[in-house]
């Protein structure tokens, strides 16, 4: 089934917003002067000795949406950066991509940086959005190599607010919302269920309902949030402390989220200001319930016989189930399924900077971060056959001390700045689980273990690891009559988790910027407010694929065999030992420009960058012998990502009472995977030419020729390979089937390497995002809008629903009877457009003009609504699946698609 493309009328729509502002500024009307002082990774520097691309977002440019994990709030706001969110919504992020996938095995999510404190995506449900006062975004090699191994995929650092001279300050911000479904999947109901069985001469377990399953396990889900603020301070010293609280319920029945957040910031002036003191602590707790099985649960919303109640059965107390059907169970029973998380999460850091001389400065910081996780699950006996329980908890520790020293000197026309840091960071990772089966009772659930009778082999198990880094870093930058911008970075790690001879890496960087205004001939060019030219090349290492002892010959427990009288347990060596591991390396290339005019109501950035991943690591199928086991984890692979970012803020309206400002952002991203091959100590080793990435699951495709997207040398990464749809034909006996084409000659087969082809990238080539501002006097209004082109969308949901071969078992949709397709093959007939432009939300807000007040200094009244709608050619139920995140959902449609919601917020700030 083939749609039209709407590529070329959202590109004409978009156009004049396609950007957004510059790297490292403010709105458009209110950039950043040249001379602001910006953290810059360890460095601090100004915008004028600034030689790579840095973005800055501040509180201000944030999305004003009600967000849950704060890295929403700059979501479509950077070129080149994808966020994906949770499918359901609670305070969780499914990715985060920087410049898009750069390794198969190894971390691709950037590092997350707080206050100082090193940490990932799990430390953000620690931060309150509304303590943020900034993000920085450091994605160009000159910068992100100041992070060495830790900022392969990009840096993102968060600042947050922090206390100001006065008398003490008391801000409230508190909202509420509730989110409801809009949009479902057209399925028979209870009534054309019975007239289609009817028609076909179908069988039909009829009960004699008309129940819409889908509807039933749905809830209105309300929302709120809260955060109170102190802070104040003198010359001296300042302070701010804030509490948070975050209740969200769902949208389906059972999920719910709590998250409690606090952060505490001081600092201090000691010895007449010879020593800068500050300390900080942040920490949360999150109570979490969400579906245990997402495919299972709106798999069997939306197929199950609609003719059965939505109640128990009086006489047997249990849920009516179709016996006939697999992988689908009574939704309603899916709701008592317990599937909770519990994490706490606490950070303290502490920064001692002591002002040797006016330009010398010694900084010491040190950093302690305790995260403990709990899960717990219970599936009664109407899911899962004699019920199982499960508990594991997951705790990690990380000690993080670095010493640095910094010279700043300017001496007429040059400006040296100067950098040396030596870092040493600890981890400790443990945890433990437990599963036991074999229920009498669901009373119980998750809260007694010892209800369950087995406890299978496999079902307990622990863990425990210690990785170091040792680093060291030496950054020089040095600016010629404000002219001419040179930085050199040198950073060297040493892990813990390479052999002796590999554990050290090397990433240089280095960059050149070339600030054009200053330029004498320049100044002819009045309506040029800032014009800087830029280019850098740089390394960066990657060890996230490697686990601690991978280089070391491990033994695990693999039974128990009897001794004499009593068991023992056995143990066996657990893979082949790759001593030769070495840092996976990324090489990039960047250039770009900014530029500002006309009072900087108009701005323009351009990035281009180009980058290498070499020696990356993979597992390999190897030959036994001469290896001991058949596959190996080894530095062969090799992967280039390259794209063009550009980005435009324009205040084309700007008066005393109304102002508008167009701010928008469009990425070029490309990929491809160069190989996967090679020698390792005399043997030749490769990768499958074809790998399956993401299939189909459900009944019908299970185990069949269900592969969908597939990881194929000389591709981009994530690419469907399938069979060709020439068109339904007649099965003979009133229905249609799929009429697949022969390519290679040789009759019909679906096997890889045969009548596939490549048909399309699950990754889409170009991003959009844009957001535009009005504001007339105290009423602002901000909409939100996000995009993707050039991928596709493997529409499975409709492969399996249409299938009129699946009735009386399963439901269908309501168009099926119509079409009388009766085949499940997975071809190309149900890929699509994945092609989209999404209104994410608008909000309108009054600040209440008030008369001088002895307490209330200001108040701000805001309505919100999310998900406004969605242009697409897409049939399905939104285009809006996984597309960045290389795991088995990429790209593909597949039955677990949330229903479509809408949030409506009303917020209320005040200041005191």
């Amino acid at each position: 089934m083939k749609r039209n493309s709407y590529i070329p009328i959202i590109c004409l729509w978009a156009f004049p917003f396609c950007f957004q502002s510059l790297s490292a500024q403010e709105n458009p009307q209110t950039e950043l002067p040249p001379d602001s002082i910006l953290n810059i990774g360890y460095a601090r520097g100004s915008l004028i000795n600034l030689s790579g691309s840095v973005e800055r977002i501040t509180e201000s440019q944030m999305n004003k949406e009600q967000i849950t994990n704060p890295l929403e709030a700059i979501q479509g706001r950077v070129a080149g950066l994808t966020i994906l969110k949770s499918s359901n919504g609670m305070a969780a992020l499914e990715s985060v991509r920087m410049r898009g996938t750069t390794s198969l095995t190894s971390g691709n999510d950037p590092l997350i940086i707080v206050d100082g404190v090193l940490g990932d995506l799990t430390m953000l449900t620690s931060i309150y959005p509304a303590d943020i006062e900034s993000f920085t975004i450091l994605k160009d090699a000159s910068e992100t190599a100041q992070y060495g191994s830790r900022g392969a995929s990009g840096v993102i650092n968060i600042v947050t607010k922090k206390g100001v001279a006065g008398k003490t300050r008391v801000n409230y911000s508190g909202s509420f919302g509730i989110a409801h479904v809009y949009r479902h999947l057209d399925m028979l109901s209870g009534a054309e269920f019975r007239r289609v069985a009817a028609e076909n001469n179908l069988q039909i377990l009829d009960k004699g309902y008309d129940t819409d399953f889908q509807k039933e396990i749905e809830q209105v889900g309300l929302q709120q949030n809260h955060n109170i603020a102190f802070y104040g301070g003198g010359e001296a010293s300042n302070y701010r402390v804030s509490l948070g609280y975050q209740d969200r319920q769902g949208v389906v029945d059972n999920e719910s989220m709590k998250l409690f957040t606090a952060n505490m910031n001081m600092s201090q002036k000691l010895l007449d200001g010879f020593i800068d003191c500050e300390l900080g602590l942040f920490g949360s707790v999150k109570k979490n319930r969400t579906l245990f099985d997402t495919q299972k649960t709106f798999y069997s919303a939306a197929t199950f016989n609609p003719t059965f109640p939505n109640h128990k059965n009086p006489e047997t107390g249990g849920w009516d189930q179709i016996t006939t059907a697999s992988q689908i169970t009574n939704p309603l029973a899916w709701m008592e399924v317990d599937n909770n998380n519990d994490a706490s999460y606490l950070s303290a850091h502490a920064r001692l900077t002591f002002n040797l001389m006016e330009d010398l400065k010694l900084v010491m910081f040190g950093s302690y971060t305790y995260n403990d996780a709990e899960d717990a699950q219970y599936l009664p006996t109407s899911v899962w056959a004699n019920g199982q329980a499960y508990r594991g908890d997951r705790k990690s520790e990380a000690l993080l001390g670095n010493l640095m020293l910094t010279y700043r000197k300017q001496a007429g026309a040059h400006f040296f700045d100067v950098l040396a840091l030596g870092e040493l960071e600890k981890n400790i990772y443990k945890g433990f689980y437990t599963t036991v089966t074999n229920f009498s009772s669901n009373a119980l659930g998750y809260h007694n273990l010892q209800a369950g009778a087995l406890r299978p082999w496999d079902g307990t198990g622990s863990y425990y690891e210690d990785p170091h880094l040792a680093s060291f870093l030496g950054r020089v930058n040095y600016t010629y009559d404000n002219r001419y911008v040179v930085t050199l970075n040198a950073r060297t790690d040493a892990s813990s988790k390479f052999g002796r001879n590999h554990k050290w890496g090397f990433f240089p960087s280095a960059s050149l910027a070339w600030n054009v205004t200053e330029e004498a001939f320049m100044k002819q060019f009045r309506s040029v407010d800032n014009l800087k030219l830029r280019v850098g090349y740089g390394l960066a290492g990657n060890q996230g694929g490697i686990d601690s002892y991978t280089t070391m010959a491990l033994v695990r427990p693999n039974g128990v065999t009897p001794v004499g009288n009593a068991p023992l347990v056995t143990y066996e060596s657990m893979k082949n030992v790759n001593p030769d591991l070495k840092w996976e390396v990324k090489h990039t290339f960047n250039a770009g420009f900014d530029l500002s005019m006309y009072g900087n109501r108009l701005l323009l950035s351009v990035n281009y960058y180009n980058s290498k991943t070499t020696d990356m690591l993979y597992q390999y199928n190897v030959s036994v012998p001469p290896f001991p086991y058949s596959t190996l984890l080894a530095n062969l692979g090799s992967m280039r990502n390259s794209g063009t970012e550009v980005s435009v803020g324009v205040t084309p309206l700007k008066t005393k009472d109304m102002e508008l400002n167009i701010n928008a952002n469009i990425t070029f991203q490309k990929n491809k995977l160069l190989s996967l091959s090679g020698v390792y100590n005399g043997e030749y080793i490769s990768a499958s030419e074809y790998t399956a990435i993401a299939g189909l699951n459900g009944a019908g495709t299970h185990g069949g020729y269900n592969n969908i997207v597939y990881q194929i040398v000389g591709q981009p990464l994530g690419v469907f390979y399938l069979p060709h749809c020439e068109g339904l034909v007649s099965d003979g006996e009133g229905g249609y089937t799929y009429q697949i084409a022969d390519l290679n000659g040789g009759g019909v087969n679906l096997e890889d390497g045969e009548d596939r082809y490549v048909a399309g990238q699950a990754i889409p080539k170009v991003l959009l995002g844009s957001n535009i501002s009005f504001r007339y006097k105290n009423i602002d209004i901000s909409l939100q809008i996000n995009g993707a082109f050039g991928h596709k969308v493997y529409n499975g949901t409709s492969l399996s629903y249409m299938n009129m071969n699946s009735l009386p078992d399963y439901n269908v949709l309501a168009e099926a009877p119509k079409r009388m397709i009766k085949d499940q093959t997975a071809t190309d007939y149900w890929l699509e457009s994945g092609n989209y432009v999404n209104f994410d939300y608008l909000t309108v807000g009054w600040t209440v003009p008030l008369k001088p007040r002895r307490f209330l200094k200001g108040i701000r009244l805001a309505g919100t609504v999310n998900n406004l709608g969605t242009i697409s050619g897409y049939s399905g139920l939104t285009p809006l699946v996984n597309s960045s995140l290389v795991d088995a959902t990429l790209g593909v449609d597949d039955k677990r698609t949330y229903p479509l919601l809408r949030t409506y917020t009303v917020s209320l700030s005040l200041n005191f």
